[in-house]
């Protein structure tokens, strides 16, 4: 790493073109209902982390796969505007990007439907893994498994910090990925995967006894993260930022990319997970990530409860 530059932060796995639609309610089937307002956003697990990063004051870099579709042009170009380095974005002949539609009602909860794309591929031997050299952290999520392998294990050997979004997936991916990563940070719906069914403390417990794990957590949306380093017992909890909702998509992946970009910077874990928690809060109140100073200012300004 070069001392006089940001860190950067090494984001695989999921980048979606994603088809928002704003509705005073989720209707039920069969239905057609009317659309407040739509928008066509960049989205997915890593790449939200990606931006993440970059708008919090880091370098960032996105590696995954793209279509050569139409929403794969408007996901490059919305990760250039961010300044994000795509040199391991790699785009896939005749196949189609992932995308989802998200419908988000009044209360800022949302609904996703979402396609992963097609004939994408599973081959990770084309990844840049040289630029883990200069690397600070390294996130993935699980969309990407045979990839996050790869790059995981020229992470560790290069005693660079990794990060796993452990969003809801197959329970034999988590199971594989989690001892691979330094810092797993589940969803609910994620740890009960990993866990199969096991209460949250006993899940994290697990997390923490494999592999090169040293902290993992759960993040639970209006209630504290629970999280657990290797070697304790006690279950921490970081408390959340009272917010007004208006929508909560990508509040996780935004709280893993501020985490991450914590731990590229060198903060202690509970300072990542505080940043991590302003960041996500923020993106939920307001729809958008939010940058440095605003998120620095909200932590000042606001009392974790």
């Amino acid at each position: 790493m070069n001392p006089s530059q940001p860190p950067l932060v090494i984001c695989l796995g999921n980048v979606v073109a994603d088809h928002v639609f704003r509705v005073d309610e989720v209707p039920q089937p069969p239905a057609k209902a009317q659309a407040r307002s739509y928008s066509l956003n960049i989205g997915g697990m890593a790449a939200n982390a990606a931006i993440a990063v970059r708008r919090l004051g880091g370098r960032a870099a996105f590696w995954g796969r793209v279509g050569d579709d139409q929403n794969a042009e408007m996901l490059k170009a919305g990760l250039r505007s961010e300044e994000i380095d795509l040199t391991g974005l790699h785009e896939v002949p005749g196949a189609r990007s992932p995308t989802s539609a998200v419908l988000v009602d009044r209360y800022g909860e949302r609904a996703i439907m979402g396609f992963r794309g097609e004939n994408l591929g599973t081959d990770p031997s084309w990844l840049p893994l040289d630029m883990l050299k200069g690397a600070g952290a390294f996130l993935c999520d699980p969309r990407w498994p045979e990839g996050a392998q790869v790059a995981l294990q020229a992470a560790e050997a290069q005693d660079i910090p990794t990060v796993l979004d452990g969003e809801r997936s197959e329970t034999r991916l988590l199971l594989d990925l989690v001892p691979r990563v330094r810092y797993a940070i589940f969803s609910v719906p994620g740890l009960t995967n990993y866990g199969s069914g096991a209460r949250a403390p006993d899940a994290l417990r697990r997390a923490v006894a494999e592999g090169v794990t040293r902290m993992a957590a759960v993040t639970r949306g209006e209630k504290s993260t629970l999280w657990l380093m290797r070697g304790e017992t006690e279950i921490r909890e970081m408390p959340i930022f009272r917010i007004d909702a208006r929508d909560t998509t990508g509040a996780g992946d935004v709280f893993h990319g501020a985490f991450a970009l914590g731990m590229a910077e060198g903060m202690p874990v509970e300072d990542a997970l505080r940043l991590g928690t302003a960041a996500g809060a923020l993106r939920a109140r307001e729809g958008a990530t939010a940058h440095r100073k605003e998120t620095e200012s909200f932590i000042a300004e606001n009392t974790l409860r």
